[in-house]
C-alpha cells in the first residue's frame, strides 16, 4: 500500500492532461481507505497542492477531513480551506468525482451553518453549483443547498441568479421539490409574489406517489401567497395534480383553508379574530409574517373594490369603508398601492380627497414593444423545446413499454370512433 507522500507526488505529476488525470483517478480510488485512515494529518499535505491545478487530488484529500462530528474550532479551520477550493478548482477534474464533490459541498454548508455565518458559504456554493452543472438547464443536488444558504443569510438577490435559469433536466425529485420550495421563499422575501406562486404551484402539483412534508409546507405558503397576490384562493387543484396531493393536502392544511374562507368574507375584524385564535399554529409553521401580510392585503383588496365604484372619495370615507383606524392610515395604504402600481390615483392634500384614475399605460411605447417582443421570443423558444422533449419521450423504450401495457387494459372500440375498415 502506497504512502500519503507517494500519493502527493503522483497528484503533482498526473494533473496536467486528461489521460493522466484519468489514471490518477484510478490511483485515488484505490487509496480511499488509506486516506480515510490518515484523515487527521491530510490537511498538512494540502499545502503542497494547488487547488486550481491538482483539483481532483485536492478533493480526495479534503473530503476525508470532513468525516465525523466537527467542532466549531475545526470548522473555523476548514471553512476557509474549502471555500478557497470551491472557488478555484477546475470543473473538468471535479466532475470526475461529482458525488464526492457534492458531499464536500453539503458538509461545507453544514459547517457555515454551525458557525452561524451562512453568508460565508453563499459565494463559494454558487461557484460550486456552476462548476458541477453540465449546463444552466440542469438542476443539481447543490441547487437546494445553495438556496437554503441564501435564505439563511437573507441574500435573496444572489439566489435569483440561479432561479432565473430555465430548468429542463432533473435527476432527483427531492431536489426539484426543495428547489421550488426554497425558490418560492426567496421570491416571497423579494415581494415577487407572482413568481413565488409559480414555484410553490410546481411543488403542489408535481407528480408524487405519496404526500411529502415539502409539498404540505409549500401548500400552506401557496394559500397565503394566493390571498396576498390575488385576493382569493380556490381550494380545487388542477386536474394534473397527483391523486395523493388531491386527497391529502387539504387535511394537513385545514387552519390555512379556514383562514382563506374567513378572508373571502371580506371582514377584517373576523379575519383578525381568527388569526389571534390560531396564532400559535401559524407561528410554529414560521408563517406568521405571511399571515400578517394577508391582513394587510385585505385592506388593499377593499380599497381596489372602491376604485370600481367611485371616481373620487375622501380619505375619511375610505378609512371607514375598509375598516381602517384613521384617514392618515388610509392615506398610507393608498400611497403604497400607488407606488406599487396596484391602483392609479391622486390625493388632494388640501381637502383629503382621492381621485381614482384609469391605467395610463397605452401599450405603444418602445419599452413595452420590446418587452412584448422578448416575451414572444421566449415563448417560441419554449415551444420548440417542448416539441423536442415530446419527440424524445415518444421514442423512449421505457415510455413505449409502459404505454403498451396501459393500452392492453382497454378496449379500443370504446375509445376510437373511426371505423377500422373503409369502403373505397
Amino acid at each position: 500500500m502506497q504512502s500519503v507522500e507517494n500519493l502527493v507526488t503522483q497528484i503533482q505529476g498526473l494533473s496536467s492532461i486528461a489521460a493522466d488525470v484519468a489514471a490518477l483517478h484510478n490511483h485515488l480510488k484505490a487509496a480511499e481507505d488509506m486516506l480515510r485512515s490518515e484523515s487527521t494529518r491530510l490537511l498538512s499535505f494540502l499545502e503542497q497542492l494547488d487547488p486550481s491545478k491538482h483539483s481532483l487530488g485536492y478533493l480526495y484529500f479534503l473530503e476525508p477531513c470532513m468525516y465525523g462530528s466537527i467542532t466549531k474550532e475545526q470548522a473555523n479551520t476548514l471553512v476557509p480551506v474549502i471555500a478557497r477550493f470551491l472557488t478555484s478548482c477546475a470543473a473538468e477534474q471535479i466532475r470526475l468525482a461529482s458525488e464526492k464533490f457534492i458531499t464536500l459541498c453539503k458538509r461545507f454548508k453544514d459547517q457555515v451553518m454551525l458557525l452561524e455565518a451562512p453568508i460565508r458559504g453563499v459565494g463559494p456554493m454558487l461557484t460550486a453549483v456552476r462548476k458541477i452543472q453540465p449546463s444552466t438547464e440542469h438542476l443539481t443536488t447543490l441547487h437546494p443547498e445553495f438556496l437554503q444558504l441564501c435564505l439563511s443569510a437573507k441574500c435573496y438577490k444572489t439566489g435569483l441568479s440561479v432561479l432565473e435559469d430555465d430548468i429542463y433536466e432533473i435527476n432527483q425529485p427531492r431536489d426539484f421539490f426543495l428547489y421550488c420550495y426554497y425558490g418560492g421563499m426567496i421570491f416571497i422575501g423579494q415581494k415577487r409574489f407572482r413568481k413565488a406562486l409559480e414555484l410553490l404551484h410546481n411543488v403542489v402539483t408535481a407528480p408524487m406517489s405519496t404526500i411529502n412534508a415539502i409539498a404540505v409546507e409549500a401548500y400552506k405558503k401557496y394559500i397565503l401567497v394566493s390571498l396576498i397576490h390575488h385576493g382569493q384562493f380556490s381550494i380545487s387543484l388542477p386536474k394534473y395534480t397527483s391523486s395523493a396531493a388531491q386527497r391529502n393536502l387539504k387535511n394537513f392544511c385545514q387552519p390555512y383553508i379556514e383562514l382563506a374562507n374567513t378572508y373571502n368574507n371580506g371582514k377584517v375584524a373576523e379575519l383578525e379574530t381568527y388569526i389571534r385564535s390560531n396564532r400559535e399554529k401559524f407561528e410554529s409553521d414560521n408563517n406568521l409574517g405571511l399571515v400578517k401580510q394577508v391582513v394587510s392585503s385585505m385592506y388593499k383588496r377593499n380599497i381596489q373594490r372602491l376604485t370600481q365604484t367611485y371616481l373620487t372619495l375622501s380619505l375619511q370615507d375610505i378609512a371607514s369603508t375598509v375598516q381602517l383606524n384613521s384617514p392618515k392610515e388610509a392615506e398610507m395604504h393608498v400611497l403604497q398601492m400607488i407606488q406599487d402600481g396596484e391602483i392609479f390615483a391622486t390625493i388632494n392634500q388640501k381637502d383629503g380627497m382621492v381621485r381614482f384614475l384609469e391605467d395610463p399605460e397605452q401599450y405603444k411605447t418602445c419599452e413595452m414593444i420590446e418587452h412584448i417582443d422578448s416575451s414572444i421570443q421566449r415563448i417560441m423558444a419554449l415551444s420548440k423545446k417542448l416539441t423536442a422533449m415530446d419527440e424524445l419521450m415518444s421514442c423512449d423504450p421505457l415510455y413505449l413499454a409502459k404505454a403498451g401495457r396501459e393500452r392492453q387494459r382497454f378496449d379500443f372500440d370504446d375509445f376510437d370512433p373511426v371505423p377500422q375498415k373503409f369502403t373505397i
